[in-house]
């Protein structure tokens, strides 16, 4: 009986032992699984972040100046200008908060389209708060008055010891997924853009004579990003007589998906020779609520062939109503300005199909374009 029992009790701990074993290798297959599809998952930014392969552009409100943030599907960020100078950071806060949705910390490129205080004021307070890898710009202030000079002085001052690069038309910014071409910068433009056909412009010849512009206006960098199938336009405030002399008699630039409208919508700028040439099929308009929004412009950008939609940062408050998008397309409504409701933002998120789609963050609505 001993020996039987004996034999029971092993045989039991032997059947014990290969049941814990089995349990064992099972629960180590499975955690080298999870571990390893842990490890080839894509990373997320965060919840906000666009899905992989898309470039965001975010047009920040600095109230009728200009900040514009792009982000490149390796995470390669490019801002446009910085807004205003505040004390309190507003501007500078806000583009922070741009960059916090498209999940970055710092900016890479930080290219100034010309010296007004509405483009270049917030860069000193920017760079107290954010790491920028380089400065870009059309090189020296051109314009004649104390509001620019000022300007100009406080961004080499905050800018001192820090990479810096002086652009010329048909330089690029590099950045992995996109082409960048500056195709104007002080007072110059470009001819050609490399892989695009130069066509003629049917568009010059009605065009009226523009005055000459002596300010840093038409000193203005501008861009063209393309990402696949995807072109977005910026031209800072280039004024008229520099749109029209860009695209004429030959439009360099071809079609547009976005156009960033010129100049805020001022009636200085957005030539039909150049908005009907680039035939924008969105433009946002990074107006103020009392600067800018010029129904003259807002007119020649609204009747451009093959626009669909016209996106408004404010309601132009100047204006009338036959002049302001429908409510859906403004981030600010009207008697916003300066209060909690203020400082909302357009996010753009565009595929290398051409599709993209524009979010107005006052709503949280997004509007998708899809391929043509």
């Amino acid at each position: 009986m001993k020996n039987d029992f004996n034999f029971s009790l092993t045989a039991s701990a032997s059947r014990l032992h290969s049941r814990f074993a089995s349990v064992f290798v099972v629960a180590l297959v499975n955690f080298f699984a999870i571990s390893t599809l842990l490890i080839t998952m894509p990373r997320l930014a965060g919840a906000q972040a666009a899905p992989q392969g898309h470039l965001l552009i975010y047009s920040i409100d600095v109230e009728g100046g200009q900040s514009t943030l792009l982000v490149s599907p390796s995470g390669v960020s490019l801002l446009v200008d910085t807004g205003w100078p505040d004390s309190n950071g507003r501007d500078a806060g806000r583009i922070q908060a741009a960059m916090r949705d498209a999940g970055i910390t710092r900016i890479d490129h930080l290219l100034i389209t010309h010296y007004h205080t509405d483009h270049v004021g917030g860069v000193p307070e920017l760079v107290k708060r954010v790491e920028v890898g380089e400065f870009l710009d059309h090189g020296p202030n051109r314009e004649d008055s104390e509001s620019t000079r000022t300007g100009f002085n406080a961004y080499l001052q905050a800018i001192a010891g820090r990479p810096r690069r002086i652009v010329h038309p048909g330089d690029t910014i590099s950045i992995p997924g996109l082409s960048i071409v500056v195709l104007t910068a002080d007072g110059d433009h470009i001819s050609a853009v490399p892989g695009i056909a130069l066509q003629p412009n049917p568009f010059c010849a009605p065009e009226h004579s523009w005055p000459d512009d002596p300010t840093e206006n038409a000193r203005s960098s501008g861009i063209l990003v393309t990402f696949g199938g995807f072109k977005f336009l910026d031209l800072g405030d280039l004024t008229g007589q520099k749109e029209v002399a860009l695209v004429c008699p030959f439009n360099p630039i071809g079609i547009v998906n976005l156009y960033l409208v010129t100049h805020h919508g001022m009636d200085l700028s957005n030539s039909r020779a150049i908005v009907d040439a680039v035939r924008p099929r969105v433009a946002i308009m990074n107006n103020g609520a009392h600067k800018a929004g010029m129904p003259v412009a807002w007119q020649t950008v609204h009747d451009s062939p093959g626009l669909e939609d016209l996106w408004q940062l404010h309601y132009a408050e100047g204006s009338d109503a036959a002049h302001n998008s429908p409510d859906p397309l403004i981030a600010n409504l009207k008697g916003s300005a300066g209060t909690s409701a203020d400082g909302a933002y357009f996010k753009v998120v565009a595929s290398p199909d051409g599709s993209f789609s524009v979010t107005n963050t006052r709503t949280g609505q997004t509007k998708a374009y899809p391929p043509e």
